[in-house]
């Protein structure tokens, strides 16, 4: 069976430099062939595991300078079903790709607005009168630099080697401790075959929303954690798109789901939550992978 992987495209993002990492460690001991599917957004990464045309999609989460990537959040939300198999944090490092001969030729930058945000006080400080655009992805306007020489992209060096082009400037991350987390995400229930082979797993991702916006409807379900000794590694409240002031919850959890603690900390969740979603309980790929 070939393994299908949805990720952010065009060809040469940090999503797809997750997912060859990713690969890599798949069909290090085990003869699996796979296949690399770049999509427009990450929404439709997603999407194209909940319709069935990917086994998985490969998608960041988190950024340890600009926080959470919003749409990974609120699609996994939106598609009730898919699941985590396994999370792995790579380094960031984003270099300005141009074929202009100096940065006073550069009239417009482009990139996704992640990787803009990442790079927002170097941009004012270098080019603080250049057009900042917006793109998809750190890749979609690298095929237009060789016929706009005013243009420039901030990308990986992984991707100026793709395309062919000059990197201008290198390292110009705002924080050089810059590190997105990614998903792996597939359909349904976890497959061994995409995880970590351990006894347990490390974190459990959860998602839910409180019956009403009164006081203590956040506390009531966060004190079950600090009850039974559970480390929470994270919490992001995301709007429902219901109503003004209405709120989702996700949690990560150092725990697994399958642990009589944890078990216990659903049980209870159930009675101070609307809607509770188990996102997955998985583990990070060793570092030692990157």
């Amino acid at each position: 069976m070939t393994i299908s992987i949805a990720h952010l495209g065009p060809t040469g993002t940090y999503s797809e430099q997750a997912a060859v990492i990713y690969v890599n460690w798949l069909t290090k001991n085990t003869v699996i062939e796979t296949i690399l599917c770049p999509y427009p957004s990450i929404s439709q990464s997603l999407h194209a595991v909940a319709k069935g045309q990917a086994h998985l999609a490969v998608v960041p989460v988190e950024n340890s300078i600009e926080g959470s990537v919003t749409m990974t959040l609120d699609t996994v939300w939106q598609l009730d079903g898919l699941r985590i198999q396994l999370a792995l944090v790579l380094p960031i490092v984003h270099n300005l790709i141009s074929c202009a001969t100096s940065l006073d030729n550069i009239q417009t930058v482009y990139s996704h607005p992640q990787a803009l945000a990442q790079c927002q006080v170097w941009l004012e400080r270098f080019l603080p009168r250049v057009q900042i655009i917006a793109n998809n992805s750190t890749t979609e306007a690298l095929e237009r630099l060789e016929q706009e020489p005013t243009t420039a992209t901030i990308a990986s060096s992984r991707a100026a080697q793709l395309y062919n082009l000059p990197i201008l400037t290198s390292g110009i991350n705002d924080y050089p401790e810059n590190f997105t987390r990614f998903w792996v995400i597939s359909q349904g229930i976890p497959d061994a075959k995409y995880q970590i082979s351990e006894l347990t797993y490390s974190h459990t991702s959860l998602a839910f929303s409180v019956p009403a916006n009164i006081p203590g409807a956040l506390v009531k379900p966060l004190q079950i954690f600090a009850e039974l000794g559970i480390n929470l590694s994270r919490i992001e409240s995301r709007p429902t798109k219901r109503s003004l002031g209405e709120y989702l919850f996700f949690i990560d959890v150092e725990a697994d789901a399958n642990e009589t603690q944890m078990q216990s900390a659903l049980a209870e969740l159930t009675n101070h939550t609307e809607i509770l979603r188990i996102l997955g309980t998985y583990n990070v790929l060793p570092a030692s992978v990157l």
